[in-house]
């Protein structure tokens, strides 16, 4: 039996647009980037408690890149 590593939330390399966050969170939730992206925007710009241009800059500083 193979132990397999837990998962890790990180920004992808091949599924970026601007810092690759939205693609790390549909990699590590298995779904599509495109939903996730989607979703991402439209809590942003309809849900005032939402300071979601906040959350992405310190997702993009926290979250680390995607290893090769």
């Amino acid at each position: 039996m193979e132990i397999q590593a837990p998962k890790r939330l990180t920004r992808t390399r091949d599924e970026k647009l601007l810092a690759g966050v939205c693609g790390g969170l549909a990699k590590y939730l298995e779904a599509d980037p495109t939903i996730i992206r989607l979703l991402y925007v439209l809590a942003t710009l309809f849900t005032a408690v939402f300071p979601g241009a906040l959350i992405y800059l310190i997702m993009w500083i926290i979250v680390p890149k995607e290893k090769n």
